[in-house]
């Protein structure tokens, strides 16, 4: 407001009339001048110069007032100045107070360069006696020094320097010298006598030859800034001055590591390159020279690119794109001719390709190929890599490369469109345009993982389609083709996907007018349909946002739309996926908003008066119908919702229903108190009935009669229409949809264990009108409060949460004081004055929480006695939890009651410190985990007494220093116990809360006492942060006195440093950190300092020793990590962070190697410190200048004699893995996500290169001794890692002084290393130091130094060494981009000629079985490079005669020979397996060359399968597995090689006698994939068993076996009985006894309780038997068996894993594929999601009971399921009784099934069937029993519930929910058999409702009420 009204001001003034101007300056400057004079206080200062600024911002007469008075203005600039830097020099360590004056220093030089570079007055400055002069002194000598002070804030040193050039410039004459000087600034070359003295005075510090870093660059920053570059005006001198600006710029980039200073510099060195591009448009030619492409400048600017772009530093990052940009501009302009082609330039043509070699993996690669792109367009690069579009798309699978592949697709396909453009004389252009740009993409969408679908659909897409809009109708036009044939499945999104996915973009950006339009002219409804119900949940989403997304917000919500949106949620609300729930939940919220602002243009609309107007474009019918049809939807949406929030509902479901109400609650405004109406609703009680205790408003099962719809209350006491214009109509109101009982279901929402439940059900209770959630009933409102009481002492921990909640909720009760009389020792409490709400909210509160402190002190009075009492009976942290709740929801800066605040805040500190000291001893003790016995009788009672009493932590400081010796105890003395201790309870029964025992168990006692740590902690965490400080005590404001807080810091300090239990020290250091935080911005001083010392003291104890110190010196150091974490992290990140440098400094100096025995337990601290440091995110930056120190640390650590220093050094360096390289993001432990070049490494952390170097040679030197012996060199295995994670890049340059070219040799030495897993490590680290072009070179220099076999003396050692490193180097050639490269090939044919050299090695002529194995390794890795036809059409291997030495060494192995060896052979397994492997190859090689022709291969597969050895066995069938699968799935491009033709026998006869289960599940998976004729018939030859027989052996090998060889088996038992099933009628009456046995072995492989692949099987089998055994329109099995298995497929379809439900899905649509069947239903042929597949099976499953004619004897048993015969309804019966004395569940819960959901299905077409059904039963026995056991199980439920507690909606939430489970199953069954038997008369609403379809499609769930 102030800026605006100084605009306002400065305006008005400028244009006052000339002949006001001379008196108006006159009285600005007489008013300035007594402001500089009178103006004496330092802190009134800022004022005054801000006022200076205002004069001469565009204010020509302030700007003259500035002038008149400019030397009182420098003068006072200068006191100013000096005045506050000596006031923050004084007031160190003060943040507050010292981030003002800095803030006032910084605008006090600001002003400063404004005055010289806007007030005219600097231009006839000459005299140097002056006090102008003297004046502009004194700030150039101010300046100077703030420029070298480390102590101020970067950005005042920063402005420093710009004011530093600034004023020399002024100041020095003549002008022409100023480069010269500026020069010798920069290079510290100053002469002294060269220069004038009051320059000299001025600027000493800046004259001398140890000028700082941060100075020298921030006068750098001042040189490009202030002097004028542009044009070249200064000449010669100025161009020398550019160039040394530049090295200087160079040498600090080498030096400086600070993130800051990093900062700093990449701005200042773009602001270099912007600078030379405007001297170089009109430079002298020898400029031109030094600044080309081929320049050393421009070689260093791109080498600090290349290792920059990679940087974590986002704003880093984008300064080399901009200087790499500038580059290119720079080599431009300094080209000779100005005419000549760039893309055809030497420079451009090596680093466009130069990019193009480099990894898609690097970031920086996208943004310099974009500049490119820019600079000489797409066309060249397509030229160079023409599937550059689909590369870039294949890497969008990689969420952080996403945004810069997208950025720099989208400059290539605009670049791309405009070239075509221009070029073309039609419109042909766009069609390669789509094959280019487009093509690329619609194969993504069909047939790409989802992550790069998401990605392409989510950044690509719109960019493409926002470029041409008309490439949408051609997308579309692909993908309608597509679709039939490519419907997706569960894990792949198909054409109707991609087609769903590019509509809702297209519409999204404005592509598409209307959705309506959409169906009609692209698309159909029906596609809409089956994208909604789709398989894939993307689809789902992707077809939900084309109806929801618009790029019109007022766009009018068509009829279609709305229909649409009602049928997914009826389908979609119980998803598993977080992500999808979200997206569902904010698809819709758009959605409502869109209704919400269309109603106001349909309001206006209505409001015209416009009837008599033709039709508007908005709306094709009547304003008030599209307003009617919203408020139809909108309480049909909320029916369906609420109706979702049913007893057993899911996780998931309840979470989405609750998330859309609070969604309509909020984007739908609430008018202030409901209608009477709606108030006369909810409070209307209705009278007791059975069961559920209240009569519920409306049951599911009954609905209106026939002839009117069901009356919606939006509708009656909807808003009005004629409101006045410009108000906000609201077109809904949630309140009007909720009665009593939903009222109710949103309560008890609160009482689920997931705690996000809670908080949505709470929230919408709080959005909905404050009189409407007032409770009128006191009776119940005290019945509330006491079941809260009651929960927040539970032993279960979520209970205390559902108190905390209901508290909470009861606090915002009018009647609740009334009601709480019987709870409170104390008075009442008085409501203060003011709001009224908040009075009464404040009062409330504090009524609450007195209530729960006097019980929490009782109860911990009990537990000073007994805390095993406690942990049994009241654990305590549930009310301290409670209190916390109630004091999170007040608003306590604006208390009211602050009188009776301050004794209930006092009294609950001393009650929290006595709490944590009853518990505290379990907490700190060595082992709190293993603390108290788990036995109940009575000794162990006693014991744990004993325990509590004495115990000490065992882990103090001593421990690695004194030997601990335990005294025996031979015999326990219970009376002696006993009378030493008098307040045991020796009786192990603790009685619970209702007088009965239960055990105490040591994970009760652990879980009372460190939840109540936590919550303690998180209390006084909250008091801290929520309450008001006063800082005496007899202030009036404040609750916290700062002795209080002080106290609260000792308690923090003394359980951090000494608990052990993770979740205690972890939960205080949360609270600790609320405090830090609230002490750092205190302006108490005393409070300020309080963080600093306590650092400084538990630094002190740390570096002592102490032995009796209790700091914790195991278990990662305990809280003492986190405890100094929490000072750090909350040090102001604007300030210079000294306690992080100071802190650092020392942990570092502790960490390092010492030889002094007493400083290991330090130096284990320091190193568990340092690992929680470099894992605090909140540090960011900051901490990586420490990085290098902290690795020379980790590395020299992980060489201590002491296992606790390797230890903590081993967790730090992963820590600092981690910090360098990235969080891993793929499965490659060495991916090149998770690497960096080496350059960018070592110019990162340059002091790591001399010491990894160092280290290295030190290990390679001594890593192999010549007498044998072994050297073990700890740090190699470090060394290596670290090393392994680095690579060159093709952009590193060749004379850098950080190669990584004499790390190789010393790598390689490493190989040599006698321990196995070193010599693997050497052999990964060394391949990426090799340039990908050097591997064959490399390869071939390894080769040669191995041995020939006539050599005497060699070491295998050495030999595995050497081999391994070839392997690696050539398995990474084999994997490189360059493997196909003509030129590439040829040197890995010579790799294969020196190979061929030392194949002794790989014959019997080499003992070694180890390396003889690596070596085959070798040449079967050379056989997969080389296996290509070359030029002359004969493969290079052919023709290097490879094959037969391969051939002779096969031929003369163990594999022909056989194996002499036994298992005790080292390397037996590995060599076995590695010759198989190129046995295999060989075979497959001969048998390609041989074609159809028989020829001799080096050994047959029968050979192979023959072996003994099951290693040989595995691969063999592993590799006949793929070629069999590859033939039955029809990928084999030309079906079975002869050589497996006829081979079924001999699996045959391996199944058979195969022992080993790997094999044994291969060869039955073989099996499964050939076709059964053809083996089959041959089991009676082979195997001497018949096909039956056959069929039985497997059959019981799947009842019998494990489970994977039991599912195995299973697919191929039901493979042979579907070809029986397939076959003549003979075979069918052959298999047709044994098929009960398969019945019963597919039903016992369905249970929840097997393993997934058990089920995925069975899965499987009843799918591909579905047409024979399930759908069959003549049902081959009895119909008992048919319906069993139905019901299993059911089961499955109600699995809580997804993987199970999507294959039963694929059961259930192949079921619908049927002939018989597909007109069930509307979706027979397509992808369906399993929760309506579960409608769709019953639907199919009712129709064919029909078609079957079974009714009779079917109906009975779907009846059964409906009412859940089978079901145990004594366990109910027990669990309403049982005392639980256990803390979590322990049994295994669904929690994806919703019983009444399949309930709800199965009812719905039951009642259709009977419905459309002339059939009624003949012998009604079955129905009978099945009545007399639904009326028995209503009377028994009614029972159960009349003894449950008044509230056991929150005291009995399980039972209680399963109570009404079953009730409404009874009900249900009741009611159809009511129907089926006649006996509801006429007026029965629920027949006349159900009649229609319509309303049996609306059926909703039960739904219980009970009255509030």
């Amino acid at each position: 407001m102030e800026c605006h009204r100084s605009i306002m001001l400065n305006s008005s003034l400028n244009d006052l009339p000339e002949f006001f101007l001379t008196e108006a300056t006159q009285s600005f400057t007489s008013r300035l001048q007594e402001e500089l004079n009178t103006t004496t206080d330092l802190y009134s200062y800022r004022k005054v110069i801000d006022n200076i600024s205002s004069c001469m911002e565009n204010f020509d007469l302030g700007r003259s007032s500035v002038n008149n008075l400019l030397e009182n203005v420098l003068h006072y600039l200068r006191k100013s100045l000096i005045e506050i830097s000596e006031e923050n020099r004084k007031l160190a360590g003060n943040h507050i107070v010292q981030t003002q004056l800095m803030n006032d220093l910084l605008v006090g030089i600001r002003v400063s360069v404004m005055l010289v570079q806007k007030v005219q007055g600097f231009q006839r400055l000459h005299l140097k006696s002056s006090p102008t002069w003297q004046s502009m002194c004194g700030l150039l000598s101010i300046f100077t020094k703030f420029l070298s002070d480390d102590d101020l804030l970067q950005t005042i040193q920063s402005t420093s320097g710009l004011a530093v050039i600034l004023f020399i410039k002024a100041m020095f004459h003549p002008p022409e010298k100023i480069p010269d000087l500026i020069s010798s600034l920069l290079l510290r070359s100053v002469d002294h006598t060269s220069i004038p003295e009051w320059l000299l005075n001025c600027c000493r510090d800046l004259c001398c030859a140890d000028v700082s870093q941060s100075a020298l660059l921030f006068l750098c920053q001042g040189t490009l800034t202030m002097l004028d570059w542009q044009d070249g005006r200064m000449g010669p001198s100025g161009e020398a001055l550019l160039l040394d600006t530049v090295r200087v710029l160079f040498t600090l980039s080498s030096q400086i590591k600070e993130s800051t200073l990093e900062m700093f510099l990449s701005r200042i060195l773009a602001s270099w390159t912007n600078s030379a591009i405007q001297v170089l448009e009109s430079s002298s030619p020898s400029l031109k020279d030094r600044l080309n492409g081929n320049s050393d400048v421009v070689r260093r600017l791109l080498e600090y690119v290349y290792t920059h772009w990679e940087h974590p530093l986002d704003a880093l990052r984008h300064q080399t794109k901009t200087i790499f940009r500038n580059i290119l501009q720079m080599h431009q302009l300094a080209l000779e001719e100005s005419g000549s082609d760039l893309a055809a330039d030497g420079f451009i043509f090596q680093l466009t390709e130069s990019l193009l070699r480099l990894e898609w993996h690097s970031k920086g690669k996208y943004t310099c190929l974009g500049c490119l792109v820019d600079y000489i367009g797409i066309e060249h690069i397509l030229a160079l890599a023409k599937t550059i579009p689909s590369q870039i798309l294949e890497v969008m699978g990689d969420q952080s490369l996403v945004p810069y592949a997208s950025d720099l697709l989208e400059t290539m396909f605009k670049s791309h469109k405009s070239c075509l453009k221009s070029q073309a004389v039609d419109s042909t252009w766009i069609d390669k345009w789509h094959e280019t740009w487009v093509s690329p993409l619609l194969f993504i969408l069909c047939e790409g993982n989802l992550d790069q679908k998401s990605y392409v659909i989510d950044y690509y897409l719109p960019k493409l389609l926002n470029c041409n809009p008309e490439s949408l109708s051609y997308m579309v036009k692909i993908l309608q083709t597509s679709a039939d044939a490519k419907t997706g499945s569960y894990d792949s999104r198909g054409a109707l996907g991609a087609l769903m996915a590019c509509l809702r973009t297209a519409r999204a950006h404005g592509h598409l007018q209307s959705a309506t339009d959409a169906w009609r002219d692209l698309v159909s409804s029906v596609r809409i349909k089956q994208g909604l119900i789709h398989q894939h949940c993307q689809v789902r989403i992707d077809t939900l946002g084309l109806l929801c997304e618009s790029n019109r917000s007022t766009e009018i919500v068509s009829t279609e739309e709305m229909e649409c949106i009602q049928f997914f949620i009826t389908y979609n609300l119980n998803s598993q996926s977080p992500g999808m729930r979200q997206q569902i939940c904010s698809l819709l919220k758009k959605l409502f908003c869109r209704i919400q602002e269309s109603s106001q243009v349909l309001y206006k609309l209505e409001q015209s008066k416009s009837k008599h107007e033709p039709e508007n474009e908005l709306t094709r019918q009547h304003p008030s119908v599209s307003l009617q049809q919203y408020k139809n939807f909108m309480s049909s949406i909320c029916n369906s919702l609420f109706e979702a929030l049913f007893p057993g509902s899911s996780y998931p479901t309840r979470f989405s229903a609750l998330t859309i109400l609070g969604s309509i609650a909020e984007v739908f405004p609430v008018p202030e108190g409901p209608s009477p109406a709606v108030e006369h609703r909810l409070w209307t009680h209705r009278p007791s009935g059975h069961g559920s205790q209240a009569q519920p408003l409306h049951s599911t099962w009954d609905s209106p009669g026939p002839g009117h719809e069901p009356a919606s209350p939006a509708l009656a006491g909807g808003p009005s229409t004629t409101a006045p214009p410009g108000s906000v109509q609201t077109v809904y109101q949630l309140s009007h949809d909720i009665d009593v009982g939903r009222f109710q279901t949103l309560m008890e929402c609160l009482t689920g264990t997931f705690e996000e439940v809670k908080i949505l059900a709470f929230d919408l209770l709080m959005k909905l009108p404050k009189t409407f959630v007032q409770f009128q009933d006191s009776e119940k409102l005290q019945g509330l409060f006491q079941a809260a009481l009651e929960l927040s002492t539970s032993t279960k921990p979520y209970d205390c949460v559902t108190a905390s909640y209901l508290l909470n909720f009861l606090i915002w009760q009018n009647a609740l004081p009334s009601s709480l009389s019987a709870y409170l020792k104390t008075q009442r409490v008085a409501c203060g004055d003011g709001d009224k709400s908040a009075a009464l909210v404040e009062s409330n509160t504090l009524i609450v929480i007195k209530c729960l402190l006097e019980n929490l002190e009782e109860e911990v009075s009990r537990a000073e006695n007994s805390l095993l009492q406690a942990a049994a009976s009241f654990p305590m942290y549930g009310r301290v939890h409670c209190i916390t709740g109630a004091l999170r929801k007040l608003a306590l800066n604006s208390l009211q009651l602050v009188s009776e605040w301050r004794p209930v805040v006092e009294k609950l500190l001393v009650t929290s410190y006595r709490l944590s000291a009853v518990v505290s001893p379990v907490i700190q003790s060595s082992s709190p985990e293993g603390l108290i016995p788990m036995d109940t009788d009575a000794e162990s009672a006693s014991r744990l007494q004993t325990i509590l009493n004495e115990i000490q932590p065992r882990d103090t400081n001593d421990y690695f220093n004194r030997a601990k010796i335990l005294k025996e105890c031979d015999s326990f003395d219970l009376e002696d116990l006993s009378a030493s201790v008098p307040n045991i309870d020796t009786s192990a029964e603790i009685k619970g809360k209702e007088g009965k025992t239960c055990d105490v168990t040591a994970q009760m006692v652990l879980v009372c006492c460190w939840r109540s740590m936590k919550e303690v902690a998180l209390l006084l965490g909250s008091l801290c942060q929520l309450l008001p400080m006063r800082s005496v005590p007899e202030s009036p404001d404040g609750l916290l006195t700062v002795e209080q807080v002080k106290e609260i810091g000792d308690y923090f300090k003394q359980h951090l440093l000494q608990s052990r239990h993770r979740g205690a020290f972890e939960l205080a250091y949360t609270g600790f950190v609320k405090l830090t935080e609230i002490l750092n911005r205190c302006p108490n001083l005393s409070l300020q300092k309080l963080p600093e010392e306590w650092l400084w003291n538990v630094l002190e104890e740390i570096r002592c020793s102490d032995p009796s110190s209790k700091l914790c010196a195991t278990r990662r150091s305990a809280g003492i990590p986190f405890y100094i974490q929490a000072l750090l992290a909350s040090e102001p990140k604007k300030g210079k962070m000294d306690l992080l440098k100071i802190t650092m400094k020392e942990l570092i100096s502790l960490a390092g190697p010492t030889d002094d025995s007493q400083s290991t337990v330090p130096k284990v601290h320091a190193l568990n410190i340092l690992r929680a440091l470099f894992r605090d995110t909140r540090l960011g930056e900051i901490i990586i200048p420490y990085i290098a120190d902290g690795a020379k640390a980790a590395i020299l650590g992980f060489t201590s004699p002491v296992w606790a220093v390797r230890n903590s050094s081993t967790l730090l360096f992963s820590t600092l893995i981690t910090r360098i390289f990235g969080v891993k993001r793929g499965k490659d432990e060495l991916s090149k996500k998770n690497r960096m070049t080496g350059s960018e490494f070592f110019s990162r952390f340059p002091e790591l290169y001399p010491f990894l170097l160092k280290q290295l040679e030190t290990v390679a030197n001594t890593v192999d001794s010549d007498t044998g012996e072994l050297n073990h060199h700890p740090s190699m295995f470090l060394l290596l890692l670290v090393l392994g994670r680095l690579y060159p890049s093709p952009m590193d340059g060749t004379c850098s002084a950080l190669s990584m070219a004499p790390f190789i040799p010393f790598i390689m030495r490493c190989g040599c290393s006698p321990v196995y897993r070193s010599r693997e490590m050497a052999a990964r680290a060394l391949v990426p130091f090799v340039m990908m072009d050097e591997i064959p070179d490399t390869i071939r220099t390894l080769l040669a130094k191995l041995p020939d076999y006539t050599d005497q003396c060699f070491r295998q050692n050495h030999i595995h060494g050497t081999l391994l490193q070839v392997f690696h180097l050539l398995q990474a050639s084999s994997d490189s981009k360059h493997r196909m490269n003509t030129y590439f090939q040829q040197e890995l044919a010579d790799v294969a000629v020196c190979t061929k050299a030392k194949i002794w090695l790989a014959k019997r002529q080499n003992p070694c079985l180890v390396t003889r194995a690596v070596y085959i390794d070798i040449l079967f890795l050379l056989t997969c490079c080389l296996d290509k036809p070359s030029k002359d059409n004969q493969p290079v291997l052919e023709h290097l005669g490879f094959w037969e030495e391969v051939r002779r060494i096969i031929l003369e192995s163990e594999l022909i020979t056989g194996f002499p060896y036994t298992f005790t052979v080292p390397g037996l397994p590995q060599y076995l397996q590695s010759l198989t492997k190129l046995a295999i190859a060989a075979v497959w090689a001969v048998a390609a060359q041989a074609g159809e022709q028989a020829r001799d291969v080096p050994i047959s597969f029968s050979r192979l399968l023959e072996s003994s050895f099951p290693e040989v066995r595995l691969l063999t069938l592993e590799a006949l597995l793929e070629r069999f699968s590859a033939a039955a799935s029809g990928l084999g491009e030309k079906g079975l090689p002869p050589l497996l033709w006829n081979m079924g026998g001999t699996f045959l006869i391996l199944a058979m006698k195969e022992s080993h289960p790997e094999c044994l599940c291969k060869i039955l998976k073989i099996l499964h994939c050939m076709d059964p004729s053809e083996w089959l018939p041959h089991t009676e030859r082979c195997v001497h068993l018949t096909p039956k027989e056959f069929l039985i052996w497997t059959m019981d090998i799947a009842s019998n076996e494990r489970s994977e060889i039991q599912s195995e088996a299973l697919r191929l038992a039901s493979k042979v009985i579907a070809h029986h099933m397939q076959t003549c009628e003979e075979t069918r009456d052959l298999v047709a006894p044994n098929l009960k046995q398969w019945v019963q072995l597919v039903l016992s492989s369905c249970g929840d309780h097997l393993p997934t692949e058990s089920r995925l099987a069975a899965a499987e089998v009843l799918t591909s038997t579905a047409p024979f055994f399930l759908t069959n329109p003549h049902p081959i099995l009895g119909l008992q068996d048919t319906l069993a298995l139905w019901k299993r497929v059911l089961t499955l379809l109600q699995s809580e894993e997804q993987v199970i439900r999507d294959a039963a899905t694929e059961t259930v649509m192949t079921a619908m594929s049927q002939e018989n069947t597909c007109q069930s239903t509307e979706f027979a042929f397509c992808r369906v999601d399993a929760s309506i597949a579960l409608d769709l099976a019953l639907a199919v499953l009712c129709d064919l009971l029909q078609q079957w004619d079974q009714l009779a004897p079917g109906l009975p048993v779907l009846l059964g399921w409906l009412l859940g015969e089978g079901d145990d309804l004594t366990a109910c019966v027990e669990s309403v009784h049982q005392v639980e004395d256990y803390l979590f569940e322990k049994t295994e819960v669904n929690f994806w099934a919703e019983t009444l959901i399949f309930m709800k299905y199965l009812y719905k077409h039951l009642f259709r069937l009977l419905s459309k059904s002339s059939w009624r039963p003949h012998s009604p026995e079955r129905l009978c029993h099945l009545q007399r056991t639904a009326s028995e199980q209503c009377h028994l439920l009614s029972q159960l519930f009349r003894e449950l507690p008044p509230t056991a909606e929150f005291l009995k939430t399980v039972e209680f929910t399963r109570l009404r489970i079953r009730e409404e199953r009874a009900l249900a069954c009741l009611r159809l058999l009511a129907f089926l038997e006649g006996k509801e008369g006429e007026d029965t609403p629920v027949l006349r409702a159900l009649d229609s379809p319509a309303a049996v499609n609306q059926l909703t769930l039960p739904r219980t009420e009970t009255a509030c």
